[in-house]
């Protein structure tokens, strides 16, 4: 089978868009919203908050993007340490370690660095984690896994994680009961993690709701699978991205009437939805960037994209709002009490940019 191994640019602007609103762009639409009191405006701005349990909005759609996109470039990376014939258990040796670097970077991150704190202080559950974990089981399926097994898995874990949630509870609660106290997911986090949970006695990123996770890992590899094959046309791939998306999509709204879309369960129903967005956005930033080659207006975020996991870690050792107030604060105070807050939020997000693109032309990027 012809394969194409060049590099995806629409997928470094595509992970430099996600991370974007990670580095505090929707900041900007909170202060706008907040100074203009705009009907409009809120709107728009109540999509930048995340759902309290059922429901879905457009920042519900950031973190499952950044692992559907990891899984994306799976075929790209690991696929290429395959075709070397590289020994499989030296390969998935390699994807743990990445994923033990990701947990532990995403600890740091819970403690604001290095601090020392008591273990029942510590989170231990992390975004990073999260990826890590998830892209780790997604990965192995992918090199230990045919193509016609990676769907199954795929189809059997958001199954099971229906199943168990519908047919258990915690202890003292109706079965299939779904909500924060009751579900058995929150439970079995309580009850075995060490450490504190986000939410005291739930954790949007605890350990088996990494489960139906690794299905949104999984399904980025289908799409990396298909990107990376060289018999379809360009035109055709992003067609059935597409189209795929929209079935996802469609399935999703089916299955929310048994199984609410929710992303602190990260139910099975939230993967199909997540991904279905995922994939309508890949084909959009494919078809623009890598087959149409309009490629000008993404460059500001594919320097964003090339240093994802270093700009999501500076937030740990840099004080950036101080060095905005310092550079940008008298600007502020000539437009006004009104505009200040703006002005700052705009300054942080223009200081890591200009950070990010003097590493870029370096062409220093931190990998993990």
């Amino acid at each position: 089978m012809q394969t194409v191994s060049t590099r995806l640019n629409s997928l470094d602007a595509l992970r430099g868009f996600d991370m974007f609103w990670i580095m505090g762009a929707e900041e900007v639409i909170h202060a706008i919203s907040h100074v203009t009191q705009n009907p409009i405006i809120h709107i728009i701005d109540n999509q930048f908050n995340h759902v309290v349990w059922n429901g879905f909005q457009f920042y519900d759609l950031i973190f499952p993007l950044f692992l559907f996109i990891s899984g994306v470039s799976t075929p790209y990376s690991v696929g290429r340490e395959l075709e070397k014939n590289d020994e499989k258990s030296k390969i998935a040796t390699k994807i743990i370690k990445r994923s033990l670097i990701l947990v532990f970077l995403g600890i740091i991150y819970n403690l604001h660095g290095f601090q020392l704190k008591p273990l029942a202080e510590i989170r231990f559950p992390s975004v990073l984690g999260r990826i890590g974990l998830a892209y780790m089981f997604a990965c192995i399926i992918y090199v230990y896994a045919s193509q016609k097994f990676q769907y199954v898995w795929f189809g059997g874990l958001l199954v099971f994680y229906a199943l168990l949630l519908h047919f258990s509870s915690a202890p003292g609660f109706p079965t299939g009961d779904l909500t924060m106290e009751g579900n058995i997911v929150s439970w079995l986090d309580r009850t075995i993690l060490p450490g504190r949970l986000h939410r005291k006695i739930h954790d949007p990123e605890g350990l088996f709701s990494t489960i139906p996770a690794i299905g949104t890992g999984l399904l980025g590899i289908f799409a990396g699978n298909l990107l990376k094959k060289g018999n379809y046309l360009p035109t055709r791939k992003a067609a059935i991205l597409a189209i795929g998306g929209l079935i996802c999509l469609a399935t999703s709204l089916i299955w929310d009437i048994w199984l609410p879309i929710n992303k602190q369960l990260w139910t099975s129903s939230f993967v199909l939805h997540a991904g279905g967005w995922s994939l309508l956005l890949l084909s959009f930033f494919y078809y623009v960037i890598d087959v149409r080659n309009y490629r000008k207006w993404s460059f500001f975020f594919t320097v964003i994209g090339m240093n994802s996991i270093l700009i999501y870690m500076s937030d740990v050792f840099i004080d950036w709002w101080f060095t905005s107030g310092r550079i940008f604060d008298w600007i502020g105070k000539i437009l006004g009490e009104h505009s200040y807050e703006i002005i700052l939020i705009i300054g942080v997000l223009t200081i890591k940019w200009i950070f990010l693109r003097l590493l870029f032309e370096k062409k220093i990027f931190l990998k993990v």
